[in-house]
């Protein structure tokens, strides 16, 4: 907790920052604060102020403000961090996606990022060079580099050679005075020396002495030979004489606490292309880590090792080897992976790691092998650890999960007296895996904060676990998830009096006003890691076993907008322990802003759950919740419903009546009656866009008519809004989605089956987003009845022409039939009876949340390349939040979850594709070309064989 600061000190920080910040972007509502301020790890503080900023020019200003005031403030990159290091009861620092900037340099040799870059995303950039970011932390699909770097961030096959500290080649900084430096630029570094001489003598000064003690020097070169992120870098003061370089490799680990990175360049390493794993199986931990001291002597890029506890925790999970269920507790596993540049080095290499092993017993393993399912599912058994846990644990606790490095050669000890002291404090849950090449373990556990009592045991439990790690073994209390508040009271027990006192030093020279994220690191209170815990309280068995870790916010299309599922949760978890506490009035005004913030603009979709470590879609909380919101209009639900072709018919008659509205007084009186309607009704009328759809004329009936008799057969449901909908006006092609599916179907040689009463037909997606499951479970039984029937009881594929329904079939019906979208029907079934002409063009294709969630990504991808020469796939838009009708009822969310869209259009692109109709309006609208099915272009090219 840093020092007390009066209210009216925020009030003048905050009047102060809006100078030159938009208000908008300087968070103050209560509610907003505790959502935005919760990060991954268990500790809970409440900002005073978050800043969201967009600029360089804003963190030098805001830094400014801050320290002017003297107010304390921490920054935050994506808050996956678990120690504690991303939190403030002060001034929060977040950054907008304008922080996404990258720029490949010396064909992939090195990269430049800036720190709002997700890591997986610099990955994907240095790819087409079949090189990568050396660290490779397991929340790189969400963790930023500002974070990686923050942290020294490592991973599984990182090891101490490849993480940010060994590969950095130069930052960007902003320190505690708002001066910047940045060590690529020559003049930057000597407008430096010439701005701030007392960083520049003071780290000549610490450079000196460290290096004149002799017994300081030798315990830093000991201690980082293991994996090391507690306190700050000292090798920094060792390995290296010059003051800049000295500087860039103390930022790095540093935690906010020196200054803020505004950029940094890596020496990039390379991806090898072969990559094959092993799992291997021994009876206990000293034969398993044995074998780890002979395996770090051959070609091994991973060495994974898991406890027989660990084990046991996933033997009941699908796809897992049978034998995993019959090991003992005793039994220790280890996950190798080797990686190479061919096939047959990558042969010779497995050959050699296996003979090295002659003369151990293996009990069970799985051979190694290339074959990528197999690959995943055995690093799934490593990545399913962590959720296992968070999976059965108590409600109302949270899981903790410690990391820790002991020297290779008591490696066995180290585990041995670790599950010794789970035994002592009743951690029955308790797992053990890690990195076992650099003797780096993972344990993760349970642990309630609710009594004194629970919060006793863990301190005791972090007592004995420093005394054990840093002084019986000399290892290392963080090996690579950094020291945050979590370890900022055993920074001295690890390091010694000399050693924590020069990092006292260094803090001092880069901060002397103590202003930059205060109590993590260097931290005078012995109680820190068990004071401002978070409350876990029970919410709804749907998110109770959210740990709060984030993994889930990049791919929500409403995280600018207005929450993240992460942020959801914790708001309804407040929600209900305002209720469960009695506190009346303040409930009622966090449900005031719940039902906008956390229901209105949830899109729903469930991309959350397939990044989520225990697979929570928070979408059903909000489906959930909507039930009681939209309960009064269940009546009207119900009739539309039970006169959906009524519904439909009256839906293309206004889709018509638009379309001739338009015509006769034009775009601009239309836009302004029907937009100025809905202002006055406080936004609670659709908005009108010019891309709505002119109105569905195709005589589906008649054309069935004129169709093939063939024994190669389609049943083809088109969806509600493709039979209402037709094109925008400016589309290309004209026709009806109805019509060109039709046209690629024959060309095919398909004979086309429609279902019996078809404009009563519903896949019940409308109910259901609102959380009216009765009349949704009634739609989607009555289609599934009416295609079984059409496809003679599964007998003939089913063709939906849009995703969103052919996804919720499938997750809903029990008969066994084959549904498919667009892009899955043509792939399996029509390419091989087209003859396809590529054509010369740039087009865009929007990959949908239900296709992505369905795992057909890369065949979308593959089935525009089939067809043109350039795709582009747009990056940042997981989901375009249009999601049913929220485009024309909160149109905000569409517009904050495709705001990248436009700026990614090339110049020479004029139209978009994609696989939902009503997806494809919100696209149109937002990246300036009409976007249409992915039919269009596979017809458009393709000629019967």
């Amino acid at each position: 907790m840093s020092k007390r600061i009066n209210d009216n000190t925020y009030l003048q920080l905050q009047s102060l920052l809006a100078v030159e910040i938009d208000a908008e972007r300087i968070v103050t509502e209560e509610a907003k604060r505790l959502a935005y301020g919760t990060d991954a790890s268990f500790y809970r503080l409440v900002p005073k102020i978050v800043l969201r900023l967009k600029s360089l020019d804003e963190v030098v200003y805001a830094i400014q403000c801050c320290r002017e005031m003297e107010v304390h403030f921490t920054f935050r990159a994506a808050g996956t961090s678990l120690s504690g290091q991303a939190v403030s009861d002060s001034v929060l620092i977040t950054l907008t996606d304008d922080w996404r900037g990258h720029q490949i340099i010396d064909n992939g040799e090195k990269i430049i990022l800036q720190p709002g870059v997700i890591g997986a995303d610099a990955n994907k950039y240095l790819a087409p060079f079949q090189r990568k970011i050396g660290p490779d932390p397991a929340s790189i699909n969400t963790c930023k580099i500002g974070g990686i770097a923050a942290n020294n961030a490592s991973g599984m096959c990182c090891g101490t050679a490849q993480n940010s500290y060994r590969t950095i080649d130069s930052i960007k900084v902003v320190f505690s005075d708002g001066t910047l430096l940045d060590t690529s630029c020559s003049d930057s570094i000597a407008a430096f020396r010439v701005a701030r001489p007392d960083i520049i003598d003071g780290l000549n000064r610490l450079v000196a002495e460290t290096q004149a003690n002799a017994e300081l020097s030798e315990r830093i070169r000991h201690k980082y030979r293991l994996k090391n992120t507690t306190g700050y870098a000292l090798n920094a003061l060792v390995d290296f004489a010059d003051p800049i370089e000295v500087l860039e490799h103390l930022m790095i680990g540093s935690e906010g606490t020196l200054g803020f990175i505004a950029e940094i360049t890596y020496n990039t390493v390379v991806e090898h292309p072969y990559k094959a794993s092993s799992l291997l199986v021994f009876a206990d931990i000293e034969e398993a880590s044995r074998a780890v001291t002979t395996l770090s002597k051959t070609p091994v890029a991973a060495v994974e090792l898991m406890d027989g506890r660990a084990l046991r925790s996933v033997a009941d999970k699908p796809g897992m080897p049978e034998f995993i269920a019959q090991l003992d507790i005793e039994a220790a596993a280890l996950l190798v992976e080797t990686h190479a540049s061919c096939q047959h080095s990558i042969d010779d290499q497995c050959q050699q790691i296996m003979a090295s092993l002659a003369d151990y017993s293996i009990i069970e393993s799985v051979p190694f092998t290339l074959d990528a399912n197999m690959v995943a599912t055995l690093w799934g058994i490593r990545k399913g650890m962590f959720p296992a846990v968070g999976a059965v644990r108590e409600v109302g606790t949270t899981v903790i999960i410690e990391d820790v490095a002991f020297p290779v050669e008591n490696l066995a000890n180290g585990v041995r007296d670790l599950q010794s002291l789970f035994d002592k404090y009743h951690y029955n849950e308790a797992i053990i895996f890690g990195h076992a090449l650099e003797g780096n373990l993972h344990f993760v556990f349970t642990q309630g904060f609710d009594s004194q009592q629970e919060i006793d045991r863990y301190g005791q439990f972090m007592d004995d676990v420093a005394e054990l790690v840093a002084v019986k073994y000399q290892g290392s209390l963080k090996a690579e998830h950094g020291t945050g508040r979590n370890m900022a009271p055993y920074v001295e027990l690890e390091w010694g009096k000399d050693g924590y006192q020069l990092m006292q030093q260094i803090k001092t020279l880069f901060d002397p006003q103590g202003l930059l994220n205060p109590g993590v690191i260097i931290n005078d209170n012995p109680h820190s890691h068990i004071e401002n815990l978070k409350p876990m309280p029970a919410a709804d068995d749907l998110v109770d076993r959210c740990i709060e870790c984030g993994f889930c916010e990049p791919v929500c299309p409403s995280r600018t907008l207005t929450l993240s599922p992460r942020q959801r949760i914790v708001l309804y978890r407040e929600l209900q322990r305002r209720r469960a506490a009695g506190e009346q009035t303040a409930a009622t005004e966090l449900e005031h802003i719940f039902e906008y913030q956390g229901l209105d603009t949830c899109a729903a979709t469930g991309l959350c759950a397939d990044r989520c470590p225990v697979g929570i879609n928070t979408g059903d909380l909000v489906k959930q919740l909507r039930t009681a919101k939209y309960q009064k209009f269940t009546p009207i639900a119900k009739w539309t419903a039970d006169h959906f072709a009524t519904t439909t018919s009256l839906t293309r008659a206004s889709l018509k009546a638009n379309q001739i509205a338009v015509k006769v007084i034009g775009e601009g009186a239309v836009s302004g009656l029907t937009n100025g309607l809905r202002k006055l009704s406080g936004g609670k009328t659709p908005v009108w866009l010019a891309e709505t759809p002119q109105s569905n004329s195709h005589k589906l009936e008649q054309a069935m008519e004129l169709l093939v008799r063939s024994d190669k057969k389609v049943v083809y449901l088109p969806s509600c809004a493709s039979r209402t909908m037709g094109q925008q006006t400016n589309a290309q092609d004209q026709r009806s989605l109805t019509e060109v599916t039709l046209s690629l179907i024959k060309k095919a040689g398909f004979e086309v089956i429609i279902p019996e009463a078809l404009n009563d037909q519903c896949c019940g997606m409308p109910y259901d987003s609102k959380g009216m499951n009765e009349v949704a479970d009634s739609k989607v039984k009555q289609l599934e009845t009416a295609l079984w029937k059409a496809s003679y009881e599964g007998e003939y594929p089913v063709l939906m022409d849009t995703s969103p329904c052919a996804k919720r079939s499938i997750e809903h019906f029990t008969k066994p039939m084959e549904i498919l979208e667009p892009t899955g029907f043509v792939t399996k079934y029509l390419l091989d009876h087209l003859s396809i002409t590529p054509k010369q063009e740039t087009v865009m294709l929007h990959v949908t949340c239900s296709s992505r969630r369905m795992g057909l990504e890369g065949d979308m991808q593959a089935l525009a390349k089939a067809c043109v020469s350039n795709v582009v796939v747009p990056e940042h838009i997981a989901c375009c939040g249009w999601a049913g009708d929220k485009g024309f009822t909160t149109p905000e969310l569409n517009e904050a979850a495709v705001h990248p869209l436009k700026s990614q259009v090339p110049a020479d692109c004029t139209r978009g594709f994609s696989n939902s109709r009503t997806c494809e309006i919100g696209l149109s609208h937002h990246s300036g070309i009409p976007y249409q099915s992915i039919l269009y272009l596979v017809d458009e090219v393709s000629a019967p064989l």
